[in-house]
Order: C-alpha cells, then sequence, then structure tokens
C-alpha cells in the first residue's frame, strides 16, 4: 500500500487521521503492518468466503461464493408472536407479528430457507407493501425506519423437517446447518428473528476473526 504521507496527500486528510484508519484497519486483520517494510492488503483475508460481519445477509454470502442471488417468497402473513419469540423481541406475549419464509437461491439453486419474523409495531408502511424480495437490512431501514446494527447468531447442525428438505432439494436424512439470528438496532432494540436451514454443500461458510 501506499505510504501515510500519500494516502494524506491523495485524500486531502493529515497524516494522523490515516494512522488512525490503517490502525482500525490493522486491528480487524484485513491489512498487515510490517515494521520498515511497509503495509500490506491481507491475502488470506481475501481468499475468505465471509466476514463475521455480514454472515447473516445471505445474499451477500450468496455472492462472495462466486453466484448472483435471487430470493423467493414462499409466505407473509401476520400472526401473533409466541411465547420465546415475545420474550426474544421483548415485546407483549400474543403481540402481532410479521411472519415471512423466504428461499434464497444461488445462480437459481436453493440454498437457504429463511424465516423471519419482525414485530408488527416497528413497520411505518402497509405490510402489504413490504417486499420480501428485498434484503433483510433494507427491509428494516425503509420499511421499519431502523438499521440493524448487529446480529446474535446460533449455529447448529440439525435434520431439517420434510417441507425444508423438499424446498432446499435435499434429502431429509442429510443434515443441514440451522442458523438461528437475532437483529438488535444501534440502541440494542429487538427488531427481527430469523430461523434459516443452510445448505453448506453448496455455500462455504470461512469467516475472518480477529484475536485481540
Amino acid at each position: 500500500m501506499p505510504s501515510e504521507s500519500e494516502l494524506a496527500a491523495e485524500f486531502g486528510v493529515s497524516r494522523a487521521t490515516v494512522r488512525t484508519v490503517l490502525a482500525k484497519l490493522a486491528a480487524q486483520g484485513l491489512i498487515l503492518r510490517r515494521q520498515g517494510d511497509g503495509t500490506y492488503v491481507n491475502e488470506r483475508v481475501q481468499q475468505a468466503k465471509a466476514h463475521l460481519q455480514n454472515i447473516w445477509d445471505f445474499a451477500c454470502l450468496i455472492e462472495n461464493n462466486g453466484y448472483s442471488p435471487s430470493i423467493r417468497v414462499i409466505s407473509k402473513e401476520v400472526r401473533e408472536a409466541t411465547e420465546d419469540e415475545s420474550r426474544a423481541l421483548a415485546i407483549e406475549p400474543g403481540a402481532a407479528l410479521l411472519s415471512m419464509t423466504r428461499l434464497f437461491c444461488a445462480d437459481g439453486k436453493p440454498v437457504i430457507l429463511a424465516h423471519n419474523v419482525f414485530p408488527l409495531s416497528l413497520f411505518r408502511v402497509p405490510i402489504e407493501e413490504v417486499d420480501g424480495t428485498r434484503r433483510i437490512r433494507d427491509i428494516v431501514r425503509h420499511d421499519c425506519q431502523h438499521d440493524i446494527a448487529f446480529a446474535i447468531t446460533e449455529i447448529h447442525a440439525t435434520q431439517p423437517a420434510e417441507e425444508a428438505a423438499s424446498l432446499l432439494e435435499r434429502s431429509a436424512s442429510e443434515p443441514l446447518l440451522l442458523l438461528k439470528v437475532a437483529f438488535y438496532s444501534r440502541e440494542n432494540i429487538p427488531l427481527a428473528l430469523g430461523e434459516n436451514y443452510f445448505d453448506d454443500a453448496t455455500l462455504r461458510l470461512n469467516l475472518v476473526q480477529v484475536w485481540g
């Protein structure tokens, strides 16, 4: 990479600003700084299929695996929250939810079956206008006027239900990854839950984690 002085001149900022940005990139493992030698882009990071930041953005994950993503809505309905959903979303028991089931495809091949629920009270548009073919971050941003700041994901191996196996064109006897995700705003407001069957025979999860 160019030197700090060259980067400062190119972007019209101070060397202190450049130094701060480079330090953050190095802390994330995206660049390598070698004393007396220079700064290099971390090639091993480029080889990875996914970063922790976008593991829950399935369209992005599909793209990072080299495929063209598409999303098909299987169902969209309003229903009452279960006790577990109410607790996880910090809403009243039985409160209304928007429930969506969607199929993510890679070059037309089904690879992820996603079940998502959102508190109905978050939406600022009529439910009929919610476009399930958009990425979840776009649905939350445009229709709920919130931004997803972070997500907590649990990953398990599981035998899929018959419907999930059929939609993903897999045998019910073949285990799939089950990703359970909770999405939150910067203010720690629960925005949505996800329960997703993931075909890891097609998509690979190579995660980059930075150790402090």
